[in-house]
């Protein structure tokens, strides 16, 4: 008998009305996925957006030139106001000393700007609006400037040889954010007192930025291009309006990529509760299922019925989901203030909660089907033996739906990803990770069958529930060893950088960066640090800033698009020279020059950049310096530790090929707690022009950040865990009708409650035990690949968190399944049998 769809979906509803509480597990699982997916997506396109929308302000411009170490010359002036109206900046950092001499002091990011100065947005003031420059002779300071040298407004602050009044407190700076990484509060003077400061020498490192603002309507990229173009060997960083952060919106994408594959693995792990919930509510049925194939109805009839009813429950999840994560950013701006870049508004952004939907009921699709299939494919009496037979095989039409439904995962989580094959290798470890759980949960079995059946009635009726039919060890080994290799990671993860910092940073790290150290200044420098601690250490070394011009043959401006992560071709980058291998450096290719060497200008690169850039030992590499271009030739490849806190760049010249060009020295200092309190007196006002870097505030930085990382990757983590525990549940809730069955036999013949409780305790206990270990192995694993790999840090977990969190975990689970087996304890012989 064939119905039609009209007849099929007033069945559906009238039984769907009666009986949504059995599809509530699909339900809570597809919401949380899609909910989870929703929120990352539309959090990374609103940030995207924002930046995009406050391109202008953020950059200060429509384009914007930067250039390392000098000044615009004439010709490239001339050529910028043609384009449009030029505005000048100058940032470099500076000590800010207060009051007088001998006052305390504090490196500052020191911002020198034009009358015309901003092009767009609003430099305002607390309490007094929006500004332009300060007249000669005074300064706008940031918050942070002013409360840590107590300097209030009227007061005075020195930098470098000028003293300026503070004329206001800096609320909001328009282009702060793509200004970049900085290591100290701002300060913002006219362009005109800059020379008064005698901070800018040759060889001192700042930034000289010209923003361009263009006609309405001009397109940005082409006056770029075209500005370029025209300077091919300049060495500029030149950037337009449509993409005025380019570092921060890199960032964000990445992490908003590796937080959606986080919360596409919850989504595919909250399948299984899809399909455990599926199973729970189709055994709930197995009587009307038979009562309709008696009654005439066929197979596809069936199908349909009960496939318009999980449709219906999973679109009304999907579209909760949606909701909830499209308000979502709105909510993680609110609560996370500071920390994002930029705050999202509340927009619906199409894209992200269209994917969100796909993959929310690709999953339904895929793992409702197994459970649907085999129902509708049991003749009506194999349903009523379905209790002690188990389930049945399905069909290959719906095994080939499923497989098509994964594959269609597969292709979107890909096809939607910034790196394709980062993506593909973590879906791959993902189903690699299920269908390990699967072999493991099938040896289980395989053991409970074959190992001799103790004489104990507890231990053999355990060791009995792993293996008889209906039983859902596969489904609670996947979700308990999930939920634990997450616990284990996570909690591997995040103890292992909080050891890498607190017990590797303070035995290695210098007590202060110094920067722009005159080179005629160097030996008055050295003594005076000697003076403060006779031990101290110093290791101090040329600084310059060039931009890669050429390598390997291919002129940068020339290239279509830069290779993937070669960062080192965004902008100017440091680099010395020197005589003998830096400290912390590895030869791994080629050869370091001699230490009397004459020639040809040589260069040693890093070789993680080498490879990113596709060159190697004897290839070419063009530089600019000061707008002059300095050909070398690639004489070795070699490893850098970065963690050390000590001083290396990614390119290493040979000696006699830079030291012609104006420049200072960089040094690392580490000396005593009382010799830090003498030279950070004593160098700003000695060295005006010198920065002294405190190693501890760096770090701080550094710990922000990644605690920052961490919560994030946790935060979304978690739902993978919520996600593990549904599936627990529904696991416990598909195999409850098979329990009562056996519960109330064993009433029947004797047992009594605490006997069945017990049994079922000591099963969970072994499932526990057992996939505690496999978790511990998995999870440390994984928390390796991230911390090595991806931190690049030491893998230094703490074992003690480790057991705790391991212990918890099988701890909680022991709990739910001890909960989930109550309601089948208060199940009377006679109202079970009658409902079988």
């Amino acid at each position: 008998m064939s119905l039609s769809l009209a007849a099929i979906w007033r069945i559906s509803r009238r039984d769907l009305s009666a009986h949504i509480r059995g599809l509530r597990l699909l339900a809570i699982c597809l919401f949380l996925g899609v909910a989870t997916l929703a929120a990352i997506g539309s959090l990374t396109a609103g940030i995207a957006d924002e930046l995009s929308r406050r391109g202008q302000t953020i950059l200060g411009g429509d384009v914007e030139i930067g250039i390392a170490q000098r000044e615009a010359t004439q010709a490239e002036m001339a050529a910028m106001r043609k384009a449009g109206q030029v505005s000048q900046t100058v940032r470099l950092r500076a000590m800010a000393i207060a009051g007088e001499a001998g006052g305390d002091s504090l490196l500052a990011e020191l911002k020198a700007v034009d009358s015309i100065y901003p092009h767009y947005g609003a430099l305002t003031l607390r309490g007094g609006g929006s500004v332009r420059a300060p007249a000669k002779s005074e300064i706008y300071i940031g918050p942070t400037l002013s409360e840590r040298l107590d300097i209030k407004i009227g007061g005075t602050v020195r930098f470098g040889e000028a003293r300026f009044k503070v004329l206001g407190i800096i609320d909001q700076e328009p282009d702060r954010l793509g200004e970049g990484f900085t290591l100290g509060p701002v300060a913002i003077i006219n362009m005109a007192s800059l020379r008064d400061t005698a901070l800018i020498q040759p060889g001192s490192m700042y930034e000289a930025k010209y923003r361009i603002k263009l006609s309405a309507n001009e397109d940005a990229a082409a006056v770029a291009k075209t500005l370029e173009a025209q300077f091919p060997s300049a060495g500029w960083d030149i950037t337009d309006r449509s993409n005025g952060a380019p570092g921060t919106r890199r960032f964000i994408e990445r992490m908003g990529q590796f937080l959606t594959l986080v919360a596409l693995a919850a989504l595919v792990i909250a399948g299984i509760g899809v399909g455990n919930g599926v199973s729970s509510y189709l055994a709930s049925k197995r009587a009307s299922i038979a009562t309709l194939k008696v009654t005439g109805a066929d197979s596809g009839t069936i199908f349909r019925i009960y496939m318009l009813q999980i449709l219906a429950v999973a679109a009304g999840a999907v579209i909760a989901g949606l909701a909830v994560g499209s308000v979502m950013p709105s909510v993680i701006g609110w609560v996370a203030g500071d920390i994002l870049p930029v705050a999202p508004g509340f927009n619906l952004h199409p894209l992200p909660l269209l994917v969100s939907a796909i993959f929310g009921l690709l999953i339904a699709i895929a793992f409702a089907l197994p459970p649907l299939a085999r129902a509708r494919t049991v003749p009506a009496a194999g349903l009523f033996r379905a209790i002690v037979e188990g389930n049945a095989r399905i069909d290959r039409r719906s095994a080939a739906w499923v497989v098509s439904a994964i594959i269609a995962i597969i292709a979107l989580a890909v096809l939607n990803a910034r790196e394709p094959l980062f993506s593909l290798a973590f879906i791959g470890a993902a189903f690699g990770l299920l269908l390990l759980l699967t072999g493991i949960a099938w040896l289980l079995r395989a053991i409970a069958v074959r190992i001799p059946r103790p004489t104990a009635p507890l231990p053999r009726l355990a060791l009995a529930n792993l293996h008889r039919p209906g039983a859902q060890t596969q489904a609670l080994v996947v979700a308990l060893g999930l939920g634990l290799t997450l616990f284990v990671t996570l909690a591997a993860i995040q103890t292992s950088i909080n050891n890498e910092i607190k017990n590797s940073v303070p035995d290695r790290a210098p007590s202060f960066f110094a920067l722009d150290i005159p080179r005629e200044g160097a030996a008055q420098f050295t003594q005076m640090v000697k003076e403060a601690d006779p031990k101290a250490t110093i290791n101090m070394i040329p600084a310059l800033r060039g931009t890669i011009i050429e390598y390997g043959g291919q002129r940068v401006d020339q290239l279509e698009e830069l290779p993937e992560g070669a960062w080192v071709l965004n902008g100017d980058r440091g680099l010395t020279y020197s005589s003998a291998l830096p400290k912390g450096s590895e030869i791994v290719a080629g050869q370091w020059w001699p230490a009397d060497y004459k020639g040809p200008a040589l260069v040693s690169l890093e070789a993680e950049v080498a490879k990113t850039l596709g060159v190697g030992v004897r290839d070419s590499m063009t530089i600019s310096l000061l707008g002059v271009e300095v050909p070398a030739r690639i004489a070795s490849l070699r490893t850098v530790k970065w963690d050390n806190f000590g001083l290396n760049y990614v390119m290493v010249f040979s000696p006699g090929s830079l030291d012609a060009a104006p420049h200072n020295m960089v040094a690392t200092l580490t000396v005593s707690k009382p010799a830090e309190r003498i030279l950070a007196k004593s160098i700003p006002p000695t060295f005006p022009s010198s920065s002294l870097i405190e190693v501890g505030e760096v770090t701080a930085q550094i710990t922000v950040l990644l605690t920052q990382m961490a919560q994030a990757i946790a935060a979304a983590a978690s739902i993978a865990i919520l996600a593990g525990i549904a599936v627990l549940v529904g696991a416990i809730a598909a195999a409850r009708q098979s329990r009562i069955y056996d519960s109330v036999i064993m009433k029947m013949l004797g047992s009594t409650r605490w006997q069945i409780l017990g049994a079922q305790a000591l099963e969970y206990g072994i499932l526990a035990v057992v996939l505690g270990l496999v978790s511990l192995l998995l999870g440390m694993s994984a928390a390796y690949y991230v911390v090595v790999q991806i931190f690049d840090f030491s893998f230094m977990p703490d074992y003690s968190i480790l057991a705790l969190t391991l212990i918890g975990g099988a701890g909680l689970t022991f709990v739910l399944g001890i909960i989930g087996s109550l309601p089948i304890l208060a199940a009377r012989p006679s109202e079970a049998l009658r409902s079988l």
